[in-house]
């Protein structure tokens, strides 16, 4: 059997992790060190690194908290990373060095949450099966709604008869260059008065966020006579476009303005050719429960269900 190394990340491996997940098969930008450590404060850090000999073959992005390590509490998604040329074996084999590591360093409990599987048409899913044969259990389950793009859209005729209706509104869709504007005006506004709740992210980490990734994440906004009345937080893949945030003032409500702006986006990005629009989770504060409305104001832009999976494995 091939003899694996795991370490834990440090920071002198800045360099040596994040060229590898530039390279990887099953990864996103939301695995560079620098989106992950942008809020390290919040998180005590157990990332992996895996060799054979001095080839590095996979990393961990996790957190470990009291006896239990997470992969990643402070991600929308995690799971074990690696090269498109490592063979399923080799993932088992990677997988029992990191459970024999997580016993010499008293880790009781792991809890993994994979990246959902629209985001890798070549499959992601090697690790899920050898979770389970070593005992892990599927702890929950999120209903995440995304859009085929490669699909005909299967946006609702209502959603669309009203569309057409917005459209002879003076209306325009501005991509921002700054978040103020929408986390000050509408989002922090909102969820305060909804939810009695503010967004994960502030404003000052977005910005620090997109100076780093200015590819991959856009801010688009709905002003009427140069108000801004909706906005929509975009994180961008190589594959799927992920709303991160979608909000409206009540004045965007009686014009629709998040379907105006969620249907423009998505023709926009079915014309580039990006693979699927992910509008994310519907689940309640319960987590048996979801939120009714949400899920049918996102099945009828056309979303349909895939399952995000939460995997508990006791360590013997």
């Amino acid at each position: 059997m091939t003899k694996y190394t795991v370490k834990k990340y440090h920071k002198s491996d800045y360099k040596t992790w994040n060229e590898f997940i530039a390279q990887a098969k099953n990864a996103t930008f939301l695995f560079h060190r620098d989106f992950m450590e942008y809020h390290q404060d919040r998180f005590e850090d157990f990332s992996l690194l895996i060799f054979e000999g001095e080839k590095l073959k996979a990393v961990l992005p996790a957190n470990k908290k009291e006896n239990s390590v997470y992969s990643h509490q402070g991600l929308t998604y995690g799971g074990l990373v690696f090269s498109s040329k490592l063979k399923g074996e080799k993932v088992e084999s990677i997988l029992d060095s990191i459970l024999v590591f997580f016993n010499e360093n008293q880790i009781e409990t792991f809890y993994y949450k994979p990246i959902p599987s629209f985001y890798f048409p070549e499959g992601n899913n090697e690790i899920d099966f050898f979770l389970f044969k070593r005992g892990a259990v599927l702890e929950r389950k999120e209903m995440n709604l995304a859009i085929n793009l490669q699909l005909p859209l299967q946006i609702s005729k209502s959603k669309m008869k009203h569309f057409r209706r917005i459209e002879n509104l003076d209306l325009d869709i501005i991509e921002e260059q700054h978040f103020s504007p929408f986390w000050n005006e509408i989002l922090e506004p909102r969820l305060l008065e909804k939810f009695d709740a503010k967004p994960v992210h502030t404003k000052e980490e977005m910005a620090w966020l997109k100076q780093n990734f200015p590819q991959n994440i856009r801010q688009y906004s709905v002003r009427q006579n140069d108000k801004i009345i909706a906005g929509i937080t975009i994180f961008e893949t190589q594959n799927v476009i992920k709303s991160q945030y979608a909000a409206t003032s009540k004045q965007g409500e009686e014009a629709r303005a998040v379907d105006f702006l969620f249907i423009n986006l998505i023709h926009k990005y079915k014309r580039k050719g990006k693979l699927f629009f992910d509008m994310g989770i519907v689940n309640s504060d319960n987590e048996k429960e979801y939120d009714l409305g949400l899920l049918t104001q996102k099945q009828e832009l056309g979303c349909s269900v895939y399952n995000q999976d939460f995997y508990k494995l006791d360590i013997k």
